[in-house]
């Protein structure tokens, strides 16, 4: 039997590629060990998104393969290299890195057990190239039922609505990797769904690259096409929410990557409308200065944007935003920058994260003159940061002494509707609460990000340390 050990890096949707693999070996006979080093082969899901999860990507590479070097036993192992960078450097990386023996793409990844048995029955020659399995264009969608072992907690998971991106934003390079944006049609999203609650779910994560976006690439289900586009925005989206909300259960339905350009009314009033939908809005902004949104080509402006926040925020109480922008775009100003500090000091989103621009290849952004200095984009980040860090003291002193709904992760620590899994804060709760449930706990305090519902006497250190004597 062919053991496999994977490793997954990037995004949830990253994540989401690399169960199907895993579904798929499954099915193919093959056993998926989590150790590298005593695996037959060794998969290596790649992230190509910026510089810094290019060099990760890197980096474990190189790693595996220096590691096999220096066991005799393991020197035959196989290195397949997946995901979003062998699909960027499809031509490049075979002459690159001659110590991997495959490159998959992103269509591979329903192919990749007889991509092992054709690499296993072939001897490659000391002089031959890798292999390169990869397609130019990305054309692959997932169904409900793809072969797919979760690597989630068994009580959260996320389904990918969708997959390509058709947004010109000059900063990306994501079109270009994963192709045009395609949807999965709602009657199969809801069969997944189904089945996922029924197996124990308590938290469906919709992902894609642009969750909004969903539906609106299949032009038959516009009511007319010469509709304004307004008219039309999120109809799609909003179907699929109504669906999933009535699906007998109880859990929570998380919408994640959502785009300000395809808001409406309409979505509004039906997350409004629907219990299931969990109070959390991730919607990454980017910039607030028109200059800015028009350099990165974002389809918003700044009067827009705040009206967009406005609406949702008084069409679904107590909603939690979450967005992220980037700091040190090529022709940022310091009255740019200024003027995006005030909106977020002004805006006091719940959830923030900050990028430092990175200048990639292949993107219009990294062709354009005025390139911040890497120094000021780090002092840029630091100020935003720092700025963040106060307003989400405040917010957070906000929920002391309210009554919340969490979902408990890990024993003592959980998350309520405005905490998306990895990336937001969590609630320290009381040990004996059972994992995978849900819970409604007192907030009594609160520690940076993170909030606290703890009795007397008990400090979040206290738990850190009980989960490192675990």
């Amino acid at each position: 039997m062919i053991t496999v050990s994977l490793i997954s890096l990037g995004c949830a949707k990253n994540l989401v590629d690399s169960e199907i693999m895993v579904g798929h070996l499954h099915r193919a006979g093959m056993k998926v060990i989590p150790e590298a080093d005593k695996a037959d082969v060794v998969i290596v899901n790649t992230c190509s998104f910026i510089d810094s999860s290019k060099e990760e990507s890197i980096g474990h590479i190189l790693e595996v393969h220096e590691r096999r070097g220096l066991r005799k036993r393991r020197r035959s192992q196989k290195l397949i290299v997946a995901g979003c960078m062998s699909q960027r450097f499809s031509k490049n990386l075979p002459g690159a890195m001659p110590e991997v023996d495959a490159f998959i793409g992103l269509d591979q990844i329903t192919q990749v057990a007889p991509i092992i048995e054709e690499l296993y029955a072939r001897e490659r020659g000391t002089e031959a190239a890798p292999a390169s399995f990869v397609t130019p264009r990305s054309t692959f969608i997932p169904d409900y039922d793809t072969p797919r072992f979760r690597l989630t907690p068994a009580h959260y998971a996320y389904v990918k609505i969708a997959e390509g991106c058709n947004h010109p934003c000059t900063f990306c390079i994501i079109p270009q990797i994963r192709g045009r944006h395609r949807s999965r049609t709602v009657a199969s999203v809801v069969a997944e769904v189904r089945q996922l609650v029924s197996e124990g779910v308590k938290e469906i994560n919709l992902i894609s690259q642009d969750t909004t976006f969903f539906g609106m690439d299949t032009w038959e289900e516009r009511p007319n096409p010469r509709t304004p586009v307004d008219s039309s925005r999120g109809t799609a989206l909003t179907s699929l929410l109504r669906e999933l909300n009535a699906v007998e259960g109880d859990f929570w339905i998380r919408i994640l990557y959502t785009h300000p350009a395809h808001w409406s009314d309409e979505l509004i009033r039906t997350i409004a409308e629907c219990p299931k939908v969990a109070r959390y809005v991730d919607m990454p902004l980017q910039h607030i200065s028109d200059r800015m949104l028009a350099a990165m080509q974002r389809e918003t402006g700044g009067a827009y944007i705040r009206d967009l926040l406005r609406r949702i925020r008084a069409g679904i109480p107590g909603i939690a935003l979450r967005t992220t922008f980037i700091v040190g775009f090529p022709g940022e100003t310091e009255a740019d920058f200024d003027e995006l500090c005030e909106f977020v000091r002004g805006s006091r989103f719940e959830r923030l994260g900050v990028f430092r621009y990175s200048q990639e290849e292949g993107t219009r952004a990294g062709r354009m003159q005025g390139q911040v200095a890497a120094k000021e984009k780090e002092r840029r980040w630091h100020r935003l940061m720092a700025l963040q860090r106060e307003i989400a003291a405040s917010v957070s002193a906000t929920n002391v002494g309210k009554t919340v709904r969490v979902l408990v992760d890990e024993t003592g620590i959980a998350r309520g509707e405005a905490d998306a899994p990895d990336i937001d804060g969590r609630v320290y709760v009381p040990r004996e609460l059972s994992v995978g449930s849900f819970a409604r706990v007192t907030i009594n305090g609160h520690h940076d990000y993170d909030l606290l519902a703890l009795p007397s006497g008990e400090t979040p250190a206290e738990y850190k340390v009980a989960k490192q004597a675990q």
